[in-house]
């Protein structure tokens, strides 16, 4: 249920409505707008309809959510949300690029490439310290000695840092390194793990699962905004289809459709949808002409020799040149970079 309130609702007004929403053992969200607030009130609203809302004071009208997901809904908050990360803000004007290599090997290999894509404006640095990996034998990561690697060069470099989280045990540890938390494909619907990313102020990278529907996507951020936590960021990362000719297949029209029901920002990653690193310039520039707020792609100084998903990384020149070419794009969209 949403209650929405007059422009000229006082503090004390407010207080009141959600103090009975409370009372009547809902939850409840306050969102301050540019022109007005509302109040969702989360849980069996059945109980609502024994308590006329909309005579409280300051309230102008009380709507039903008809979506599953209510919090990241367009109904619940109709202007976009825009998610700041140490001052780099993800879902404004500027469309922000994360790179940095698949997974930490070393801080030398991670130093060199942060300040190449830090030099051609990536504006975030993305490394693996802990990597699902579809066989047992593959590289693994390297555990804390990879996160301690990231925090010093995102310092060092001047970039806030995204990393993988997979195992609710460990999310103390992420914590304390990183300033934006990555949800997987493979763990889109752990729901438990949702739950603990939500009860934490850190920004979350929340990715798409293999055959995931729109409706799950956004109901998986719903879990984590139920917690508390809005500081969402959808990422596309391709689905699984019969198709065998790339990695996954990128579904470029999820991103209208996903800025249509919800208020997210949204962010793609070309570079694990394709598989390939000479397809991977095309569909970054599509995903800019298609709304993206934000690129995700991967990058090392040697991709022949890396220890993951070496490719589809590009070298740090390709890089370079394909930021000069999404500047292009960007500003043909009403958009910067």
């Amino acid at each position: 249920m949403i209650i929405v309130l007059k422009r000229d609702a006082t503090d004390a007004q407010i207080d009141h409505v959600v103090k009975k929403v409370k009372d009547l053992g809902l939850s409840v969200h306050l969102s301050k707008g540019s022109e007005r607030s509302i109040i969702g009130a989360i849980g069996d609203e059945a109980v609502l309809t024994s308590t006329p809302l909309d005579a409280f004071p300051g309230v102008e009208k009380v709507m039903p959510i008809l979506k599953p997901y209510k919090l990241v809904s367009r109904d619940f908050q109709k202007e976009d949300s825009v998610i700041d990360i140490k001052g780099v803000k993800v879902g404004g004007k500027q469309v922000q690029v994360i790179s940095g290599p698949c997974s930490i090997e070393n801080k030398s290999i991670l130093l060199e490439v942060a300040k190449e894509v830090k030099k051609s404006g990536a504006t975030l640095l993305r490394g693996g310290a802990f990597k699902p990996r579809t066989s047992p034998y593959d590289f693994q990561g390297l555990g804390e000695e990879g996160l301690k690697y990231l925090r010093e060069v995102g310092d060092e470099t001047g970039m806030p840092v995204v990393t993988e989280l997979m195992d609710p045990r460990d999310i103390d540890l992420i914590c304390r390194y990183a300033d934006v938390i990555q949800i997987g494909a493979r763990n889109m619907q752990n729901f438990r793990l949702l739950k603990e990313v939500g009860k934490t102020d850190k920004a979350i990278l929340l990715k798409r699962g293999l055959s995931a529907t729109i409706k799950e996507f956004l109901m998986s951020a719903e879990y984590i905004a139920s917690m508390g936590n809005r500081n969402i960021i959808l990422c596309e990362r391709g689905i699984r289809t019969y198709e065998t000719a790339t990695r996954n297949t990128l579904d470029l029209s999820a991103i209208p459709v996903l800025r249509e029901l919800c208020h997210l920002p949204i962010v793609v990653d070309p570079s694990h949808a394709v598989g390939r690193w000479d397809l991977v310039a095309p569909m970054a520039k599509a995903a800019i002409a298609a709304g993206a707020d934000g690129l995700m792609i991967e990058t090392h100084a040697n991709p022949e020799e890396a220890l993951c998903d070496g490719a589809q990384s590009l070298k740090p020149n390709k890089f370079d040149r394909l930021m000069g070419e999404l500047r292009r794009v960007a500003e043909a969209v009403d958009r910067t970079l």
